[in-house]
């Protein structure tokens, strides 16, 4: 716990960057490191790691607004501080986050007679400036006032009725109907229910000093409780300018909800909700999970919107000052941006190391959750390049972005935002341009042709993988729909391998199949024409079992992130998969035409998933021997040296059997 006397010794003290999770000053550790821009001068989104909980204020009592941005979720958990360092009107260029302690989910900040107060489920962190965020004091008997288990839960204060006594509201997020997993029919349509998102007020009948809450109440809307798609975040403001407390939610999903009050400061009478909306139509945020806050951001007057996402970034939602049938109308979001550290690309990045460009190095081009492909060139430096912002991949002249929409993601509905896009780079045609394979939350592996050259890739519209199936092709048992044609359909978000896995100089498959084995789809050149063959388990352990990477069925199957590199320079491809880090099955023989791999255990020695990783090789230094690479569910891109790499003796036995990724 810190005691600050002034702004300066609070900044020294509290330094904790963003991209390592070390105080300023401390030696640099070795192992697993993210990895920097090295490009002094450039500004990036603004981002924390997997889902933002954003709460503006004037943190360090300057005078303008910063950002503090709770993530929840592993490896970059905490509460972060950027900084405002001014001369930027509503869009500053923020200072890199500085780490103020632990990151929470359903984290909220209220404005309260002029003091900002934070509370998550039952509890308030008292004193945060001067005390940090260790030991929230509690200030209700119960965290979840929900008759059913909550996934979201959402704390604030507010005088909801004008009685000038602090009352409590809380926002639930309740999956019950939902069910999660595996509901579509066979036309693809879900039988389960749909996420609830509910808004409770109780009321303060004690006294701001001593509050003694009453009974909890739905607040209503057209004479229902409020009910949205999960994640209300209920945010209460004057947003039409007439005097009383009007309301917005969010959601799980991308858009925003407003209740005007036609009742009274005293006596709220909420409408029936509406979308908002911009000059463009509905306002949707690029991404789901979102989580707004209400306040005047740009002293005009209004009150504008600061929205969280999924992927960590952060956005300003402006209040035109305009109406549209009693409605506000917002600007389009703008994302915040940063001075640049880490490099990050989205949540649950899946990188792979390539000279996409043709100009002698190695760039990143990497999937994430949003089901965009990202390409960050490799502006030089040798073993530490400095890199360019990441450029969205188009194919056919349009972004590429895959998504589930409504139907497409085993989990539901919900998803429908989600993409999951992993990859690999490879001459898939044999033309001598590198061609990208692509999976997603789909479970469909598509083929971008590369038609441009080699130092101005340019990629054709998607086409479907397609093998040379016997009979009707094969799919997980749980696809409610059917592959077309030879469509190569299998596990859902697992990366799709390109390489010469045999030797012949033909670009292999090396991929999970339908059931979650590792298999090899040869390729051979039958009558002048590039073949795929159906899948061989040829991997197997060291008892000669296939090796069934997931067993999973529904949404715990597939997932895999593998990558295929010759990681301790035998000769022989090994296999790396996601993990904590990284495991390294090793391949140590071919055995009655079988390749025998052993589960040596994890390369690194931090945690970086919850979810998932997803493993490459790099050789930056330019010595001979793989480095690696790693996207973690933070979207931050880790980098580890082969020489920190943890080791093994040559009779290492297997460790455990193979994680199973949530």
């Amino acid at each position: 716990m810190f005691i600050f006397s002034t702004i300066q010794l609070r900044r020294a003290m509290l330094a904790v960057v963003l991209t390592g999770g070390a105080v300023v000053g401390d030696a640099a550790p070795t192992g697993l490191q993210q990895l920097r821009y090295g490009n002094p001068g450039l500004a990036v989104d603004l981002a924390v790691g997997l889902w933002a909980w954003p709460m503006p204020m004037d943190y360090d009592g300057d005078g303008d607004l910063d950002l503090l941005v709770s993530c929840p979720d592993l490896p970059s958990n905490g509460i972060y501080f950027f900084e405002n360092p001014g001369g930027g009107g509503a869009m500053p260029v923020f200072k890199p986050g500085v780490r103020l302690g632990k990151g929470h989910r359903s984290i909220r900040v209220s404005r309260v007679g002029g003091r900002d107060r934070i509370l998550i489920p039952g509890r308030e962190f008292v004193g945060f400036r001067k005390k940090g965020f260790a030991g929230p004091v509690s200030m209700f008997p119960r965290e979840n006032i929900h008759s059913n288990e909550v996934r979201n839960n959402q704390w604030s204060l507010l005088d909801y009725d004008g009685d000038d006594r602090i009352d409590l509201v809380v926002g639930v997020g309740d999956w019950t109907e939902y069910g999660w997993d595996n509901a579509y029919n066979a036309r693809g349509e879900w039988q389960n229910g749909p996420l609830h998102g509910y808004v409770y007020w109780l009321r303060n009948t004690g006294s701001n000093a001593r509050p003694v809450y009453a009974p909890k109440q739905f607040v209503e809307a057209g004479g229902s409780p409020v009910d949205v798609y999960g994640l209300p975040t209920p945010s209460f403001a004057d947003f039409d300018a007439d005097g009383d407390l009007d309301l917005v939610c969010g959601e799980f999903l991308d858009g925003l909800t407003y209740f005007e009050n036609a009742g009274s400061r005293r006596h709220p009478r909420y409408l029936i909700g509406q979308r908002l909306r911009h000059d463009g139509g509905e306002l949707k945020m690029d991404l789901q999970m979102i989580v707004p806050a209400a306040i005047d951001w740009d002293g005009d007057g209004d009150v504008d919107l600061i929205v969280g996402q999924e992927d960590g970034r952060v956005a300003f939602v402006e209040h035109t000052g305009r109406l549209s049938g009693g409605t506000p109308l917002f600007a389009a979001p703008r994302f915040f941006r940063q001075q640049a550290a880490s490099v990050k690309f989205g949540a649950l990045s899946t990188p792979v190391a390539v000279d996409w460009d043709g100009d002698g190095d190695d760039d990143i081009v990497s999937g994430n959750t949003a089901g965009y492909i990202g390409f960050f060139e490799n502006l030089g430096g040798g073993a530490k390049p400095r890199w360019a912002p990441s450029r969205r991949l188009k194919a056919a002249g349009k972004v590429i972005r895959i998504q589930a929409s409504d139907n497409g993601s085993i989990q539901g509905p919900c998803e429908a935002k989600w993409g999951y896009t992993t990859l690999s780079v490879a001459d898939w045609d044999h033309d001598g341009l590198p061609d990208m394979l692509v999976n997603s939350i789909w479970g469909e592996v598509l083929w971008y042709r590369n038609t441009g050259s080699r130092t101005s890739p340019r990629l054709a519209a998607a086409r479907p993988i397609e093998v040379a199936w016997p009979s009707d092709p094969p799919k997980p048992k749980w696809c409610w729909w059917n592959p077309k044609g030879r469509q190569l359909v299998t596990q859902w978000r697992t990366t799709p391998v390109a390489v010469d896995f045999t030797g012949d100089r033909l670009v292999d498959l090396v991929m999970l199949d339908h059931e979650g084995y590792l298999a090899l789809f040869e390729r051979r050149r039958t009558g002048g024409k590039l073949q795929l063959l159906p899948p061989r388990r040829i991997f197997v352990d060291e008892d000669n079992r296939p090796i069934q990477l997931n067993p999973g069925t529904a949404g715990k199957s597939g997932r895999r992130k593998i990558a295929v590199a010759d990681w301790d320079g035998d000769g022989r491809l090994d296999v790396l998969v996601d993990s904590v880090n990284a495991d390294w099955w090793r391949n140590c023989e071919t055995r009655s035409g079988n390749i025998v791999l052993k589960h040596v255990g994890p390369l690194g020695q931090r945690q970086l998933a919850s979810h998932s990783t997803s493993p490459c090789v790099v050789d930056w230094d330019g010595n001979g021997k793989p480095d690696l690479l790693l996207g973690a569910e933070d979207g931050f891109f880790y980098h580890l040296p082969h020489e920190q790499a943890r080791t093994y003796s040559a009779k290492a036995k297997t460790a455990r059997p193979a994680r199973k990724p949530k």
